[in-house]
């Protein structure tokens, strides 16, 4: 039996908060909710961890603001509620965290933004430039201008992606449940509490049904999905009440609080296997003797100044091969430059990529974190 939570060990953390939490059941923005959170996820801070947040709230507290008592069905009027809801969310965010010196930053995300390479790799970017930053990173779906076809439902299926996104090494959701029962425990007092299992169990889902609250979503059915495709890249998931007392510092003290599902395959080779089953290569380029050296040797990344030549008609964000003189394929990863610009900036130091593109997207043409040596 685990005797330690998985959050523990874990150096960079998504953490998710429900509708119900953040707005006191619809009540209003619960300020002392969020201020409790920014206290905690700065201490986690001081215990060397990254935090991402992943937030709901803005369309609960939109319909506060506009005087709505039920949630609307209307796509219109959800998109509307999120835009006046987002401005109080995120000023409230901001408060909680700068009482303890940390800046926050508000990404929105869709569906879109996540599943098109460049807007991936943009956005991949930017929340690992915010987490060296020292900045926490707010995110929501962007609600305001999602339409039913790009929609991610529900904020527990965003808190996986984005998990995915940033390789975290887990995701806590939070809510208003004390974790996952083998059913309803509202509707079936003898229910069983589920302490710990493997994610993607197929029974899971079957004791995980139910329709969540009027404010939020998502159910636990939705958390349970989220925890299979977050351990898709080999991070483990604890869903635990957001109202228990100090529930991050706890967990990560060692505690075990809630429902722990873990990943079955550890961070590193789930993102191999990822890398190198999944996606479809676009291109190659040819590596001099000293850049091959570099990425399967010494762990670094792919220089522009290290390529020889170029193969293929890629975009950004595509998968491209790395080979050597010989053909013999050393490496592949997502590419930050399109075909054309690394034909440019082949042969070229990187201090020379703005002034010959006119911009620099990354000074790699694959950072070591994109690239899975074969």
């Amino acid at each position: 039996m685990t005797t330690t939570s998985v959050i523990a060990d874990a150096k960079r953390l998504v953490v998710k908060v429900g509708s119900s939490l953040v707005t006191d059941d619809g009540r209003g923005l619960d300020r002392t909710a969020l201020a409790r959170w920014a206290g905690q996820i700065a201490r986690l801070r001081e215990l060397g961890k990254q935090v991402v947040l992943v937030s709901s709230g803005a369309i609960a507290e939109g319909m506060l603001r506009l005087g709505w008592n039920k949630r609307p069905t209307l796509i219109p009027e959800l998109q509307a509620a999120a835009a006046v809801g987002q401005m109080g969310l995120a000023q409230a965010y901001e408060t909680s965290f700068s009482q303890h010196g940390l800046h926050t930053a508000q990404v929105l995300l869709t569906h879109d933004d996540l599943s098109d390479r460049r807007r991936y790799l943009n956005a991949r970017s930017t929340l690992f430039t915010l987490l060296r930053l020292g900045v926490v990173p707010i995110i929501n779906e962007n609600d305001t201008v999602v339409t039913d076809e790009i929609k991610f439902g529900d904020n527990d299926t965003l808190g996986a992606l984005v998990t995915n996104l940033v390789e975290a090494d887990a995701l806590i959701i939070l809510t208003d449940q004390a974790g996952l029962y083998s059913a309803d425990p509202r509707k079936h007092p003898d229910a069983r509490f589920i302490a710990h299992a493997a994610a993607g169990d197929p029974a899971l889902e079957a004791m995980a049904g139910g329709a969540g609250s009027g404010i939020g979503t998502g159910g636990m059915i939705t958390k349970v999905i989220a925890a299979r495709r977050a351990a898709g890249s080999g991070a483990h998931t604890v869903i635990a009440s957001g109202r228990e007392p100090e529930v991050l510092a706890r967990l990560a003290g060692g505690e075990c609080i809630g429902t722990e599902l873990r990943a079955a395959l550890p961070l590193l080779s789930a993102r191999k296997q990822w890398m190198a089953d999944h996606l479809q290569l676009r291109g190659r380029v040819t590596l001099d003797a000293g850049a091959a050296k570099a990425l399967t040797q010494d762990g670094k990344s792919l220089l522009p100044i290290g390529v020889t030549a170029v193969e293929g008609d890629f975009e950004r964000g595509d998968v491209v091969a790395c080979i050597d003189a010989e053909g013999r394929e050393l490496a592949r990863g997502l590419i930050n430059y399109s075909a054309g610009d690394t034909r440019r900036i082949m042969r070229q130091p990187s201090s020379r990529i703005e002034a010959i593109l006119g911009s620099m997207e990354e000074p790699e043409l694959m950072h070591r974190d994109n690239l899975v040596i074969r």
